[in-house]
């Protein structure tokens, strides 16, 4: 799973960094009918950038009373996926409200739970189905000096850590509409394979080693730090991919 964290420096000042970790396990029973979206991170990239097996994309977006996305982010992030993906019947946004106990923290174990309960579309015919959820509770893994914003696992779903965005909007005055897009399209990129997550990029070479499944270059998207507090604090657009990854993608079947 991709894992996209703050971390809190605390020497005079407080400094804030963005990064990821993975974690690639899966459940794939191939008797269930939701196998196809129950596969490891990263194994349907090219079914998600290309026209050959799925013509269109449904993407659910599930979440609790009142943690809904801006109206703004939910838009911004159809236009990135119709930029980067072949979809030529067309990408569909469904939402779903759902309800699951309030707790403070949720592991990954408990998110899958969740999903297996609430999910309602998925993969079948000619549609690719991903599950995006946006949940009130924080990272289990969080801690004082940090703070997990998404995660994505399987190989069609991710978890968006809604309250604690909106935590660091109040607390931060950071801007929710930068928080959620960024997370949202980082996340989602990974699912689109970056950065060498199947070790089958054609760039492979521009992958961070150091910072695994990240970009070396340090205004692309998919950097491991491409997000500091300054520049949320500052930024009035989201971090867009480098020439090398949209080849990346472009190279399994997407624009």
């Amino acid at each position: 799973m991709k894992i996209l964290k703050f971390n809190y420096l605390f020497l005079f000042i407080s400094f804030i960094l963005l990064s990821c970790n993975s974690d690639d396990d899966s459940t794939n029973n191939s008797n269930d009918p939701r196998a196809e979206n129950l596969k490891s991170l990263g194994v349907s990239a090219a079914e998600l950038l290309s026209d050959n097996n799925y013509t269109s994309l449904t993407v659910e977006l599930a979440f609790s009373e009142g943690l809904r996305p801006l109206q703004e982010t939910i838009e911004t992030f159809k236009i990135f996926l119709e930029e980067r993906l072949n979809k030529p019947n067309g990408i569909v946004f469904v939402e779903t409200v759902i309800s699951t106990p309030l707790v403070d923290t949720q592991s990954i174990e408990e998110i899958r739970a969740i999903e297996a309960e609430q999910r309602t579309h998925y993969t079948v015919g000619n549609d690719i189905a991903v599950f995006i959820y946006f949940t009130h509770a924080k990272s289990e893994g969080d801690t004082e000096t940090s703070n997990t914003l998404g995660t994505a696992y399987y190989n069609t779903s991710l978890v968006v850590f809604e309250q604690t965005l909106r935590n660091l909007n109040t607390s931060q005055g950071f801007d929710l509409y930068i928080l959620e897009e960024t997370t949202l399209q980082h996340e989602f990129s990974h699912l689109l394979g970056l950065v060498n997550l199947r070790n089958d990029d054609i760039h492979g070479n521009h992958e961070d080693t150091a910072h695994g499944n990240h970009c070396i270059v340090e205004n692309c998207l998919m950097y491991y730090a491409s997000n500091r507090s300054s520049s949320f604090r500052n930024r009035s657009s989201i971090p867009l991919l480098d020439a090398l990854c949209i080849e990346d993608l472009q190279a399994k079947g997407g624009k």
